[in-house]
């Protein structure tokens, strides 16, 4: 069913949930705690890139906020691929951190897949390594990419259960678009990846239950082809003059479907609660 009539869709507040989602680390931490164990995150920032630093500060914030132990390695924009690595293995053998992140983009000269293979993939939370995207792609246990994982904890939140239902995904990015589609795989979903070569896309986009919008484009989903009572998760963050949009015409898609996130504070806020939530993870002795 779609929204009632003369009503737009129900929007979900990403906000809230991430804090949610918090509370909830904050509790597991705490219970770590009572076992020895205090879960460590560490964030590498090569360069000087304001906008990674932002970043970068507001995930040690979040840490602190949890009571988890929050590593901050700063290194100039001069860094080499080997002495980035030398600092990567050190973080790899140090017991006092569960999880490691490098935070992209990395300076032109250094190859982040290079890095990020380098990352132990038992510390690696934010699920890039390939053997974290192999046991995904497997379905066996790992860490899983945050954002991802903020998008199904979303359609948890508003009681969207994938089982049986057509999700349609715009995107197919390492980052987001190939491994959502897999998690909503996982939850039995039927799935249809699109991207730029997809020959109609609002066909594609208008049989969908679930649409997934992940193109980094903004107005790649016109709110027209939504179909009446689907669920819209919109991943984009597009700055623009206008200000902060997402991939989805938003005010005419509301008006189709049942629940639909907005730009800013959807998706956005859940990326490093889930990171959050990755870490905990990862502290977690297992067996």
């Amino acid at each position: 069913m779609g929204a009632p009539e003369g009503q737009e869709a129900r929007r979900i507040d990403g906000k809230a949930i991430a804090k949610r989602v918090r509370e909830e680390v904050r509790e597991r931490v705490a219970a770590l705690a009572k076992r020895g164990i205090q879960p460590g995150l560490a964030t590498v920032l090569v360069g000087d890139d304001p906008a990674s630093a932002i970043y970068v500060r507001n995930k040690e914030k979040a840490c602190r906020e949890v009571g988890m132990e929050s590593i901050g390695v700063k290194l100039p924009g001069s860094t080499t691929q080997a002495e980035l690595l030398a600092v990567v293995d050190d973080l790899n053998r140090r017991a006092d951190v569960h999880g490691i992140l490098v935070q992209l983009p990395l300076p032109v000269d250094l190859d982040s897949n290079v890095v990020i293979e380098r990352i132990s993939p038992a510390k690696d939370v934010d699920g890039l390594h390939p053997v974290s995207q192999g046991r995904l792609l497997a379905g066996a246990p790992g860490l899983r990419p945050c954002t991802p994982l903020g998008v199904m904890r979303l359609l948890d939140e508003v009681g969207v259960d994938p089982r049986g239902r057509r999700a349609v995904v715009v995107g197919r990015s390492l980052l987001v678009g190939k491994p959502v589609a897999l998690l909503l795989l996982e939850r039995h979903a039927t799935v249809t990846i699109c991207h730029t070569r997809t020959s109609d896309l609002a066909a594609e986009v208008g049989s969908a239950d679930i649409v997934i919008a992940a193109a980094g484009k903004p107005g790649a989903v016109r709110g027209e082809w939504i179909r009446a009572g689907a669920t819209v998760i919109d991943v984009g963050t597009n700055r623009t003059e206008a200000g902060l949009v997402g991939d989805v015409e938003y005010e005419a898609a509301a008006r189709r479907a049942a629940h639909i996130s907005p730009v800013p504070g959807g998706v956005g806020p859940m990326t490093i609660a889930m990171l959050l939530s990755n870490t905990a993870d990862a502290a977690t002795p297992h067996g």
